[in-house]
């Protein structure tokens, strides 16, 4: 058996555990979830797939994803020609949220280094050494980052897309359009994200 194969395998029996434990009432879901070392929305994506597919619902799809190197001209060309016509201004991890909901396999980097490879998206300029990549927060509630979108969202109409969520696991927490970005705008995020789950330990805008 490979590496992969083994890590899959382990996965389904450590779900199969944790769920077991779970459905009968012993432990919350928070709590199944750090068994598995996922948040709480990952663990109740894994209970759909596992109700839809069984434990094979649980593999890793990007383990068996196309080589990118393999990838079809067509499916790139398409891939390419869909934002120009509908996502021109879109940032890659806008783009790919619409992607994956669309039914899309590749995995995020492949996406990105398409559009950059064609010039729909400019590569982010290379950090300096005082510059170095921020590493995340290792659990949730403990940074909130807010960042601002401004795109084309409609026909002849700009807005910002406000996004504040958590650093630690991707979630967003808030959503909204206004005309243009600013400190009231800032602390609307921060107050829904409160008022929805409470205090956070810190808060990071760009």
């Amino acid at each position: 058996m490979r590496p992969t194969e083994l890590l899959q395998e382990i996965r389904k029996m450590r779900f199969e555990e944790s769920f077991s434990i779970w459905t009968e009432g012993r432990i919350t879901q928070e709590e199944a979830a750090r068994m598995l070392g996922v948040c709480s929305r990952t663990f109740r994506r894994y209970i759909d797939r596992y109700h839809n597919n069984g434990l094979d619902g649980l593999l890793d799809k990007r383990l068996t994803q196309a080589s990118a190197r393999k990838a079809p001209v067509d499916e790139v060309v398409t891939l390419v020609d869909r934002y120009k016509d509908r996502y021109n201004g879109w940032t890659a991890k806008h783009f790919y949220a619409w992607y994956c909901r669309e039914g899309g396999a590749r995995s995020y980097s492949w996406v990105k280094n398409k559009l950059q490879e064609k010039g729909c998206i400019n590569k982010a300029p290379k950090r300096g050494a005082h510059r170095k990549r921020r590493e995340r927060a290792p659990m949730p509630g403990m940074l909130i980052h807010q960042d601002g979108s401004t795109h084309e969202w409609v026909p002849g109409q700009k807005w910002d897309l406000i996004d504040t969520m958590d650093d630690a696991t991707n979630e967003h927490y808030s959503l909204f359009f206004v005309d243009e970005e600013g400190t009231h705008s800032s602390l609307q995020g921060v107050k829904e994200v409160i008022l929805q789950r409470g205090l956070f330990c810190s808060f990071y805008s760009d």
